[in-house]
């Protein structure tokens, strides 16, 4: 389960890339360590123009009993509680420049890194979002009731590179802007076609140890 990423592009990269046509973010500073419940940009479709927006991570668990944890990952895309949120409208764009897996190593797990280079080029989660009405946030932020945007992504089985880390799954990557577009625009049955592992030479682990990516990285 991935449940902490980077977005080390520039703004302008990310816009230039994505072909964003509004800009809803503001001035959108390094975000080496994303964690869930924070905010973190997505491109979504809005009136049929590409829009780059600030959304919370994370979904309302379907779970009626215990802790409201915020579901950050998406496997059975055949549930019930998924499909509303699968159709064209509500499909996102995650822009990501590296995510993490904890190793599970003594005397504490260790973070590991992957991205499609050294270099940390851009690429995306397929996501989707939803809006909510209810009290989220960091505690350290002192969250409120009122209504958020909020994203989560799909997971796939894992390929070579994440599986010895992370046997369970991995995040579904898209990297080429044909992809993109397919993910925000196509029916759902050709967009779900894209949930698939990405091939092993597409990517690579570009660091260990830290728990934020980026050039002033955080060593653990």
């Amino acid at each position: 389960m991935c449940n902490l990423y980077s977005l080390v592009t520039p703004q302008a990269t990310i816009r230039e890339r994505m072909e964003v046509e509004r800009d809803g973010t503001g001035n959108l500073p390094p975000l080496p360590g994303i964690f869930p419940d924070q905010m973190a940009p997505v491109v979504r479709l809005q009136d049929g123009a590409r829009e780059l927006a600030m959304m919370r991570w994370g979904f309302p668990s379907p779970a009626k009993a215990g802790p409201p944890h915020p579901v950050t990952n998406v496997r059975n895309v055949k549930s019930s509680y998924w499909r509303p949120w699968l159709k064209t409208g509500h499909r996102c764009l995650v822009p990501v420049s590296s995510f993490s897996e904890y190793a599970d190593t003594k005397p504490r797990k260790t973070p590991v890194w992957f991205g499609l280079s050294d270099e940390r080029p851009l690429f995306a989660f397929a996501g989707i979002w939803r809006p909510w009405t209810g009290v989220r946030g960091p505690k350290r932020d002192d969250p409120v009731e009122e209504e958020h945007l909020l994203y989560s992504f799909l997971t796939t089985e894992p390929n070579g590179v994440v599986g010895p880390v992370h046997p369970k799954a991995m995040p579904v990557l898209l990297t080429k802007p044909e992809e993109w577009r397919t993910w925000l625009e196509a029916p759902v049955e050709e967009a779900l076609q894209l949930q698939r592992p990405l091939p092993d030479d597409e990517m690579k682990v570009v660091a260990t140890g830290a728990r934020r990516d980026g050039p002033d990285a955080e060593e653990t």
